[in-house]
C-alpha cells in the first residue's frame, strides 16, 4: 500500500488518487481496468449489472462475469442498477461474499432500455425510490453505498440537488455527478457549475464527470468545481496514459504499441483466443486514432482472428 496520503475517503475506505476510470458497458472490464489501474486509475468500477441478474443461481454468464476482479483491485466498486429497492438490496447482499469494497447504484444510464423502466437515470424522477434504496442498503450492508447520477431527466427536471440531499440523508458515502441530463445523453456541454453546486451542498465526497478530455482538464475541473475526484469515460478509451497525466499525442508510437500488446495479452488471458482478440478490435481503433497507419495494415489488424498473426502485423 502506498504511503501517500489518501486523496479522500469513501466513509472508511481510502482512495489514493483523484482520476478514476468511469464504469462503461463494454469497456471497463477486467482487462482494461487492469491497464488503467497500472497507469493510476484510483477506483475500480465494474460495468453496471442489473439487480435481477444477481438474484438467482450464480454462474459464468455475462452479468456475473462483470463482477470478476483481479487481486489488488482496490477500492473495488460493484455497480448495480434496478427499479425495485428490495431487489437491489437482495442483489447487493448476494454479492458480498465476492468482497467488494463499495456498492454503487447507477442512476446515470440514459439508454431507453434502462431509464425507460425506471432504472438508471429513470430513478431520479422517483425521489421516494432513491430514498428507500439508499436507506435499505446503508442499513443492511457493512460496506459504503454510493451513487452515480446525472443532472436530472431533462432541462426542466434538474433535481440533482434534491436527489443528492436524499442520498446523504439515507446513508450515501459518495456521489458521482455527470453534468448532463438524460435527454442530453452526451450532447452539448457538461455543466460544471452544477458539479460545484452539489459539492457545496453535500458533506460527502463528490466525483465530477463530463467533458474531461485532456490531462489539463483533470486539474481544471477540480479547481473549478472543488470536486474530490474526476471520473474519465470516453477520453480514457484507448488512452490509459491520461491517468498518469501523460498526453497521448506526445508519446512515441512504440509506447502505444507496447500498451496495445499488454492490453491484448490481458484480453486473451481473460476471454480466451480468439474471442479476446475480436473484442479487442474496438479498443485498437481508439489506440491508433490520429496516427498515420496504412489503411491496408489497419484493415488487416481489424480483421484477423489469429493472435499470433495480429502480433506479427503489429510488429511490422
Amino acid at each position: 500500500m502506498t504511503t501517500t496520503p489518501p486523496a479522500f475517503f469513501v466513509r472508511d475506505v481510502p482512495v489514493y488518487g483523484d482520476a478514476i476510470l468511469s464504469p462503461m458497458a463494454g469497456y471497463s472490464d477486467v482487462p482494461y481496468r487492469a491497464l488503467c489501474r497500472a497507469y493510476g486509475s484510483a477506483m475500480q468500477y465494474t460495468e453496471f449489472v442489473p439487480a435481477e441478474s444477481l438474484l438467482g443461481r450464480r454462474g459464468r454468464n455475462r452479468f456475473w462475469m462483470r463482477l470478476d476482479k483481479q487481486p489488488g483491485e482496490y477500492p473495488m466498486v460493484f455497480q448495480i442498477f434496478g427499479n425495485d429497492a428490495q431487489k437491489i438490496l437482495r442483489a447487493a447482499q448476494n454479492v458480498l461474499d465476492l468482497e467488494p469494497d463499495i456498492i454503487d447504484i447507477n442512476m446515470g444510464c440514459s439508454t431507453r432500455q434502462v431509464s425507460g423502466r425506471g432504472a438508471g437515470v429513470g430513478m431520479m424522477p422517483q425521489p421516494a425510490l432513491v430514498a428507500e434504496t439508499f436507506r435499505l442498503l446503508a442499513h443492511h450492508l457493512p460496506i459504503p453505498i454510493t451513487g452515480k447520477m446525472r443532472l436530472g431527466w431533462d432541462a426542466d427536471q434538474q433535481n440533482y440537488l434534491e436527489i443528492g440531499r436524499i442520498m446523504v440523508e439515507n446513508g450515501a458515502a459518495l456521489i458521482a455527478l455527470h453534468g448532463r441530463t438524460k435527454t442530453q445523453k452526451y450532447d452539448g456541454h457538461a455543466n460544471w457549475d452544477a458539479i460545484a453546486a452539489l459539492k457545496r451542498a453535500v458533506p460527502i465526497p463528490v466525483i465530477g464527470s463530463g467533458d474531461v478530455q485532456t490531462v489539463a482538464d483533470i486539474a481544471r475541473m477540480k479547481t473549478y468545481t472543488g470536486c474530490d475526484g474526476v471520473m474519465i469515460g470516453r477520453a480514457a478509451i484507448g488512452n490509459p496514459w491520461i491517468f498518469a497525466r501523460q498526453e497521448k499525442a506526445s508519446l512515441p508510437f512504440g509506447e502505444i504499441v507496447a500498451a496495445i500488446r499488454l492490453h491484448l495479452r490481458e484480453m486473451l488471458a481473460y476471454y480466451g483466443d480468439p474471442h479476446g482478440l475480436v473484442l479487442f478490435r474496438k479498443h485498437l481503433k481508439q489506440y491508433v486514432d490520429g496516427r498515420s497507419l496504412p489503411q491496408s495494415l489497419l484493415d488487416a489488424l481489424l480483421h484477423t482472428t489469429d493472435a499470433a498473426a495480429f502480433m506479427q502485423l503489429l510488429t511490422e
